[in-house]
């Protein structure tokens, strides 16, 4: 392995494993620490509608400027320094408007440092070894997102509702992610555009951009608008009348099987093709929706949601290999940010349609739906296979 991950892709992927680890401290506490402070639900969900709204949004306007200036670094380093800081700076005023202020802020680090820092990765690999890399990284920060809330757990159970002090330690893992920013070098090149660009121009780009690309990102579109928030695969447990542990325990164990399999699931992917490999993980995530659809006992309930890790594993880190071995070198950074700026607007409209459809008609046809539409876009990816592939 130590042929295929370079230095600079060893210490990108250690960046992403501090960060995740504090980010995922707090995810399942903030809720619970700002209903201390007598938020509301309705707050407390436009508040993360916003913020993962400009994080997805921002991508590729900050992905189309990386690939102009033809520079990575300043973007990666601003960004997860911006997400480091925002994170104990949250608990210092308990006013709305400053906790909506450091949300946005962390979640725009992630708009501003994600598309460039795929772009280094792609030129850290070979086509023959985008899998691997991708899956490696995608291994290492999902790993802080499985570490996370079990730091949280315990922190909690040993100081239980000291939600400030959690806010606080997270300085740590950004601290160490932000000294390791810096032993990171960039070459330095002349090869740059100063032509303005716009906040939607990943607009244009997606128009503009050669017709490979743009089936795949049909492809990857039409998923994305019927793939809602995983929150609904716990929202259907909880409807099932498991208990708070039983619900992380399943969160926790998609997270281990996430970060186990993402680097085999590369290694595959460079094998076999990215194409398939991708496609077998679209037809797993159809699989569990419909066993979670129509029921399954309680004692698969755990391989369930291990094989749901291996979906996420098989398409999230190899969907931007893909992506960035059918895109120019000089726009890798463009190509996969204009496609996380377009899933993002597709995933509320996903999550909207499945929570309208959940409460009209339940959880089974709003999951049997969902599975249906996964299936439809492996058919379609399946059929421009000559197209796209890689």
């Amino acid at each position: 392995m130590s042929k295929l991950i370079s230095r600079t892709v060893l210490l990108l992927s250690l960046v992403s494993l501090f960060t995740d680890i504090a980010s995922e401290m707090l995810y399942p506490v903030i809720p619970i620490y700002l209903s201390s402070l007598h938020y509301t639900a309705m707050y407390i969900g436009i508040l993360e509608g916003i913020a993962e709204f400009i994080a997805g949004i921002s991508k590729g306007y900050f992905g189309i400027w990386s690939d102009k200036v033809q520079q990575r670094l300043p973007f990666v380093r601003t960004g997860y320094i911006l997400s480091a800081l925002s994170k104990p700076l949250m608990i210092v005023f308990s006013n709305a408007w400053w906790i909506l202020l450091t949300r946005v802020m962390d979640r725009l680090g992630k708009g501003i440092r994600t598309a460039s820092r795929d772009a280094i990765l792609s030129c850290e690999a070979t086509p023959e070894t985008k899998g691997r890399v991708f899956g490696f990284h995608r291994a290492m920060d999902t790993l802080g997102a499985a570490i996370g809330p079990l730091i949280a757990l315990g922190f909690l159970y040993v100081f239980p509702e000291q939600y400030h002090w959690l806010f606080v330690f997270t300085i740590i893992p950004g601290a160490i992610s932000v000294v390791l920013l810096f032993i990171l070098k960039e070459k330095k090149t002349d090869k740059h555009s100063t032509d303005k660009i716009s906040f939607f121009s990943f607009f244009n780009y997606a128009k503009n951009s050669s017709r490979a690309y743009k089936l795949l990102l049909t492809g990857f579109l039409m998923f994305a608008l019927f793939n809602s928030s995983d929150m609904f695969l716990l929202l259907k447990l909880k409807e099932q009348h498991y208990d708070d542990i039983f619900v992380i325990t399943m969160y926790i164990i998609y997270n281990l099987s996430y970060a186990l399999m993402s680097y085999p699931a590369g290694i595959l992917a460079d094998r076999l093709g990215i194409n398939r490999i991708y496609m077998v993980g679209m037809g797993l995530f159809a699989g569990v929706y419909f066993v979670m659809a129509w029921g399954v006992s309680d004692t698969f309930l755990w391989l369930i949601f291990f094989v749901y890790g291996f979906y996420a594993a098989a398409t999230e880190g190899i969907g931007k290999a893909w992506i960035s071995n059918i895109v120019p070198k000089t726009e890798v950074a463009s190509a996969i940010g204009t496609y996380h700026s377009l899933q993002s607007i597709a995933s509320i409209v996903a999550s909207t349609l499945t929570g309208i459809i959940w409460v009209k008609w339940g959880a089974s046809v709003a999951f049997s739906i969902t599975a249906f539409f996964a299936i439809t876009s492996a058919i379609f990816l399946w059929a421009n296979r000559s197209s796209v592939k890689v």
